[in-house]
């Protein structure tokens, strides 16, 4: 059964509680591309746009600003949550107009964009989509190391030794350690 974008959109609010619209769609925009690049098929059907703020999930933004309400909710896979998770430690610390310089610089936006007037939308086709994130927007050597997934990280907080101050006890090293090992 194949999710959808709003299944998505819901995982990515749970893990980011407030996540303002326009960071979500950039969000989403990443979700695709990595997922693309991974696992050579889309990681939800709904296409993605080229807007003026940069890439949108059409269908997704006109259901909400309708209001409508979302379809029964699927259950996600292993892949499409750990795609989330990477991207959420990859990207979620940026704001939507960072996103959005971000994402005008990057070919799959920047080749919609060219055939686009200003105020009108033009699909970004997935095939640029897996072609950058397969090559320019895969992640280098560096960026290779452990991700830190905020669930995990919460989780292990929670256990972690408390100081007589009250704070935690874990570096940034530590939780690292512990994301590699397991334990």
């Amino acid at each position: 059964m194949t999710v959808s974008a709003h299944d998505i959109a819901a995982e990515l609010r749970d893990r980011l509680p407030g996540l303002p619209v326009k960071k979500l769609h950039k969000l989403l925009y990443y979700c695709q591309g990595h997922h693309l690049a991974a696992f050579d098929r889309p990681l939800f059907p709904e296409r993605i746009d080229a807007w003026d703020m940069g890439p949108v999930v059409s269908a997704l933004w006109r259901d909400e600003r309708r209001s409508q309400a979302a379809p029964p909710r699927r259950q996600l896979g292993e892949a499409e949550l750990n795609t989330i998770g990477y991207v959420i430690s990859r990207y979620g610390n940026l704001t939507g107009t960072d996103l959005e310089h971000l994402t005008h610089s990057e070919t799959p936006w920047q080749l919609a964009d060219s055939s686009r007037r200003p105020g009108e939308s033009v699909t970004i086709r997935q095939d640029w989509i897996k072609e950058f994130f397969r090559t320019t927007g895969a992640p280098r050597q560096q960026d290779d190391e452990a991700v830190l997934d905020t669930a995990d990280v919460r989780a292990w907080l929670a256990e972690a030794a408390v100081d007589e101050r009250g704070t935690h006890e874990d570096s940034v090293e530590a939780l690292r350690a512990r994301l590699v090992t397991g334990v």
